[in-house]
């Protein structure tokens, strides 16, 4: 995360990181970024970050990212948000994860809508033109409008 917060700040973005206590306490966050939020814990990490959040892009990563990748899925399912989910699939990093999911809409775990929720690719210059061209689909949320305000995160 050190690396790409570095590259946007020399290429003059924005960087908005987002730590909790426990790990401002037991490692340096990062302090040459815009702005350094410190929360209570992972879950109100979570929900800053989506908050903050035009869209989502997995890159390479480990359990953390897994996770954080299927709640954001998760929660576009229920409709708590409809930004656009990315896996940026650098040397197939990601075709044992994709083909995972695949195997569940065939098994009928997973609808095929939902699925399609995640874009994969491994280019960045096409994944990120094809999450700018994002629209939520109708009818993809289990929740209303309403009913995901109240719930979401």
């Amino acid at each position: 995360m050190g690396i790409v917060a570095d590259a946007v700040m020399n290429a003059g973005g924005n960087v908005i990181g987002v730590i909790p206590k426990a790990l401002m306490d037991t490692e340096v966050g990062h302090q040459h970024i815009s702005q350094l939020l410190i929360v209570k814990d992972m879950h109100e990490r979570k929900a800053l970050m989506a908050e903050h959040a035009e869209a989502f892009i997995a890159l390479p990563g480990g359990l953390g990212t897994l996770e954080e990748l299927f709640e954001t899925l998760t929660w576009a399912q229920l409709g708590f948000h409809e930004k656009p989910i990315g896996l940026l699939n650098v040397n197939g990093f990601y075709d044992g994860l994709v083909d995972f999911l695949a195997h569940q809409v065939r098994e009928g775990f997973v609808r095929e809508e939902h699925a399609r929720l995640l874009f994969n690719e491994p280019d960045a210059a096409a994944l990120i033109e094809q999450l700018q061209s994002f629209e939520m689909p109708e009818g993809v949320s289990w929740l209303s409008r309403q009913a995901a305000k109240t719930l979401g995160p």
